[in-house]
């Protein structure tokens, strides 16, 4: 487990279809484009002066990484209370769970549950869990998100 993709909230980076799916497909169109010769043409290609930076910028390792490592969204209201109350995880605040956190309930069904193991059970359960999800393919937000 890499401490670097837990975000505040609960969630586990290593289990985004960003980290799963997005990123290795990335890697895959960048080195097919490039091997056709598209970084020498790529400017001709509406839009390509962009594309190409951003696509290359999706295969560079750390580029996307857990919120508290700077990634994600600055304005979460998550985020800004546990930097505000210097929690490492919100589960482990005597206010959670708070109003926050209702849309990250609706959208990851899981987290809820997750969060619990976490009080429960620490940090060591919480860590097995994402990793054993890992191994297994489970990527936040699929139907093997209802577990």
């Amino acid at each position: 487990m890499d401490n670097k993709y837990i975000c505040y909230c609960g969630l586990y980076c290593e289990n985004c279809a960003v980290k799963v799916k997005i990123e290795p497909a990335a890697k895959i169109l960048y080195e097919e484009m490039r091997k056709a010769g598209f970084e020498e043409i790529i400017q001709f290609i509406p839009n390509g002066d962009t594309f190409w930076p951003f696509l290359k910028g999706m295969i560079e390792p750390g580029v996307c990484v857990s919120c508290k490592e700077g990634s994600g969204n600055p304005g979460c209201a998550v985020r800004m209370c546990a930097k505000e109350k210097n929690v490492e995880i919100c589960a482990l605040c005597e206010s959670y769970p708070c109003e926050k956190y209702e849309p990250f309930f609706e959208n990851y069904p899981v987290l809820k549950q997750d969060n619990l193991l976490l009080r429960e059970k620490g940090i060591e359960a919480w860590e097995k869990l994402q990793d054993e999800r890992r191994e297994r393919g489970f990527v936040y937000g699929d139907a093997n998100d209802y577990e």
